[in-house]
């Protein structure tokens, strides 16, 4: 009987315990959430002040940021950074696929007499407009579905990149305020791109067009404003008409790949005097064009020559492979050939932590791989084709498993 007592009373207490553990918990979370309600509500308010005095109307203040909700989604997704490297074999297969060719050439046939009048108005193909398009929405097919007003106000209420996105928040209200669009219907992504081509509120008010005539840049409703906003802004960074993005190309079997990159660039006439030739259609003409050559897959992968309109296609998104799909997806469009040389299997797939070693152990080696930030750049392939000149390989700036563990080993022998 006295041990049945004990038995009870140490269960009793546990529960009494217990119990206190959970309300203390609940407590503190309750205390946790009313601070952070209370932070977002001070923000807002500043956010307010801010506008009235930029000269966006009280309505529009009232309407958008009175019902402004934090939403921590967003958060989770600005932190979120993926495991592993992006490759161009992972990238462009993902993306060039043959749906999506079939698509493209679909809204190329329906949209034609749209798209040439943009053409003849600007100079910018057909084909690139819908490139660009089925990249960024699928073709309008999915737009986002985040409240772009609830977002702005979540990530600029966040001190990570507050002050872009409390600009990106001000021009979004002018947006709503000019009544090109609801604030209901203002969706996109998590972070605030919109429409048709996925535009930041400060790319729309830059570069956005009502093309319509109804009175209203509505890049969500209107294929036309879209599509000519678009070529607005490829106009405006600097396309040149008598250019194409650029071409898949073949090199000679002992070409110098140290050559390779976007920022060396050279004329035409001194890249066929090197043996490059087209893998299809006629050949290069030996002019004094500029041109740069890129292997993103290395010396195994296909190689492109790229004009100056691949630097305009950055300036959307600064990304190479981007830039590629982009270039690649809108000749497919026209009835081009896929690749020649498909991007080889990828034979590693590496973390952004060991993006970041990498980056150090270059360093200790003494080539400048720039930060350590984990991001497979430019820089850091340069640094990898300088690694490659120094040790007799082929300096393609291209990383394997091989190149990656060699890299290690010799920082590692340096720092002992």
């Amino acid at each position: 009987m006295d041990i049945l007592r004990l038995i009870l009373t140490k269960t009793t207490r546990f529960k009494v315990l217990e119990r206190a553990f959970l309300l203390s918990s609940l407590l503190f979370f309750c205390t946790f959430e009313l601070a952070a309600n209370q932070q977002f509500s001070q923000c807002v308010s500043d956010l307010k002040f801010q506008a009235r005095q930029q000269g966006i109307s009280e309505s529009t203040v009232n309407q958008v940021l009175g019902k402004a909700k934090h939403l921590s989604r967003v958060i989770e997704l600005d932190r979120r950074q993926p495991e592993f490297t992006q490759t161009f074999a992972g990238y462009f297969n993902a993306r060039i696929t043959d749906e999506r060719v079939r698509n493209g050439r679909n809204q190329l046939n329906k949209n034609i007499q749209l798209l040439e009048k943009i053409y003849q108005e600007t100079g910018i193909p057909p084909k690139y407009l819908v490139s660009f398009w089925g990249l960024e929405t699928n073709y309008g097919g999915y737009f986002g579905s985040w409240s772009v007003p609830d977002s702005l106000t979540t990530l600029a209420c966040d001190q990570r990149r507050s002050a872009y996105f409390t600009q990106e928040l001000l021009n979004a209200l002018r947006i709503i305020d000019a009544g090109d669009i609801t604030a209901e219907r203002m969706v996109g992504s998590w972070a605030g791109a919109m429409g048709h081509m996925q535009f930041m509120p400060s790319t729309f008010l830059s570069y956005a067009k009502d093309a319509d005539g109804d009175g209203r840049r509505d890049l969500w409703g209107s294929i036309e404003d879209a599509m000519t906003s678009a070529a607005n802004f490829l106009l405006r960074m600097g396309w040149n008409p008598d250019f194409e993005w650029g071409q898949e190309v073949k090199l000679p079997s002992d070409f110098d790949y140290s050559l390779a990159g976007h920022h060396h660039k050279r004329s035409l006439r001194s890249w066929v005097a090197l043996g490059i030739t087209p893998t299809s259609g006629p050949g290069l003409l030996p002019s004094d064009q500029q041109a740069s050559l890129l292997v993103p897959a290395g010396h195994q992968g296909p190689a492109f020559l790229v004009t100056q309109n691949f630097h305009v296609i950055m300036r959307w998104n600064r990304s190479e492979f981007y830039a590629l799909s982009v270039g690649h997806l809108a000749d497919r469009i026209a009835g081009e050939p896929a690749l020649s040389q498909q991007p080889p299997p990828d034979d590693i797939k590496i973390t952004r932590e060991q993006v970041r070693q990498l980056q150090k152990d270059l360093h200790t080696l003494g080539i400048d791989a720039g930060d350590a930030d984990g991001v497979m750049g430019p820089q850091t392939r340069t640094a990898i084709s300088l690694y490659q000149q120094k040790t007799q390989r082929i300096a393609d700036g291209h990383l394997d498993s091989t190149l990656l563990t060699a890299i290690r080993t010799a920082a590692s022998s340096l720092s002992h």
